[in-house]
């Protein structure tokens, strides 16, 4: 076997939780070891640790990306009251990925992982869609307040210079709820920035939306910013032959469904939350999704955009096979080698991340495939579901062959 492929820097890999934590230590083990000979700067962002750690270790793990450059998340749990009694924690978390986006700020880009097998179940779509999704603020790092009874909510703004602006929310005449949000200039400037600077490289058109008709401050400012943004970008969109569009998002949409895809569709952080998954689940499944903050202070976190798969890690607990699609794993691994190679002037390691994504799709194109793949792909003669094992076997074996 070739000498083991060696990469400067460290990698900051960031551990998950429950069926996700099991397939991420299969894909180390099985398709990365063998090959690259990497330093790797870990972090468990597992429940247990952040619950040891009152979840300083999620900051911590942001501050080391932002110190090395490039990270690897796996899935981890976001705790509800359920989650907090099953793993008997001190308290709900938040949002491990919005705590390292709040710190690093960026654009999350996610592209669905098209294979040949299996088409989108959108007919008109020939062609990938990228959801770029604001990695900053909005419900991610909202304040709340659950009201016990009759009063007024007001929302209040003080100063620097000691002005105080107050407007009113409403009147409750009984138990109620309420939710503050907010965005930065800033960041939403950096937002559209990446967008733009997205479709001129990969030469797509680019499609943003809110809801401004309705919420003529906060969404009507992020159009306000997209537009003033594009200005330095009209000219150069026109020499490419691409173009900006904005609409409104129950427009886009509609619009969406009938496209043949080939865009980047920007969305506010909520919105890039739902049609991210939406996109990935029409092209197959969510575990067939790349994602990847890329933050302005040139930071890089791939992670797989999905959930811990709960359902089958306690069946695995129970010594049962499983097929779980460890496919978004596998790509939040390529991803980060490939960036680190770029950035450490390592081609082997680009290559080398290369190969193992076309082995990948060439076990799926060749038939052998995760239950979730099986199950809504067409019937030809050489398909077969096979376990998670199995499968991560099979595309070994092709990348051998082509190494």
């Amino acid at each position: 076997m070739q000498d083991k492929i060696r990469l400067k820097n460290p990698i900051v890999e960031m551990d998950g939780d429950e069926m996700t934590r099991i397939l991420w230590k299969m894909v180390k083990e099985e398709l990365l070891f063998p090959y690259l000979d990497l330093t790797i700067d870990y972090y468990d962002l597992g429940i247990e640790h952040r619950d040891e750690t009152d979840d300083a270790v999620t900051l911590e793990a942001a501050r080391a990306v932002e110190k090395h450059q490039v990270g690897v998340k796996c899935a981890t749990i976001t705790p509800n009251a359920e989650r907090v009694k099953e793993y008997n924690l001190k308290r709900e978390y938040k949002s491990p990925n919005g705590t390292i986006r709040g710190y690093l700020d960026g654009t999350v880009f996610r592209t669905p992982i098209l294979v040949e097998k299996i088409p989108p179940v959108v007919r008109s779509w020939k062609k990938p869609i990228t959801i770029a999704r604001h990695a900053y603020g909005d419900v991610y790092r909202n304040a709340e307040i659950r009201v016990p009874g009759p009063g007024t909510a007001e929302l209040v703004f003080r100063s620097q210079s000691g002005e105080t602006e107050v407007v009113k929310i409403a009147d409750f005449e009984g138990p109620g709820i309420i939710q503050g949000i907010h965005n930065t200039d800033a960041s939403i400037r950096s937002f559209a920035q990446a967008c733009f600077l997205f479709g001129l490289d990969r030469g797509v058109d680019v499609w943003f939306a809110t809801k401004d008709t309705i919420s003529k401050t906060y969404d009507a400012r992020f159009k306000e910013i997209f537009d003033e943004e594009f200005q330095a970008f009209r000219d150069r969109f026109a020499e490419k032959g691409i173009h900006y569009f904005y609409t409104l998002i129950d427009d886009v949409v509609a619009r969406i469904m009938k496209s043949e895809g080939g865009l980047l569709w920007a969305c506010k952080n909520y919105d890039g939350d739902v049609m991210s998954d939406m996109v990935a689940s029409a092209c197959g499944s969510l575990a067939m999704m790349t994602s990847v903050l890329i933050s302005p202070r040139g930071c890089y976190v791939y992670e797989a955009a999905h959930g811990t798969v709960q359902r089958h890690y306690y069946r695995y607990l129970k010594g049962e096979k499983t097929s779980t699609n460890p496919m978004a794993l596998l790509f939040a691994w390529t991803g980060a080698i490939r960036k680190r190679g770029e950035l450490d002037q390592v081609p082997e390691a680009v290559r080398f991340a290369d190969t193992l994504e076309r082995a990948a799709l060439t076990t799926i194109d060749e038939g052998i495939m995760t239950g979730d793949l099986a199950a809504i792909s067409p019937p030809f003669p050489e398909k077969q579901s096979v376990d998670t094992e199995a499968f991560l076997a099979a595309i070994k074996e092709r990348l051998d062959q082509a190494l």
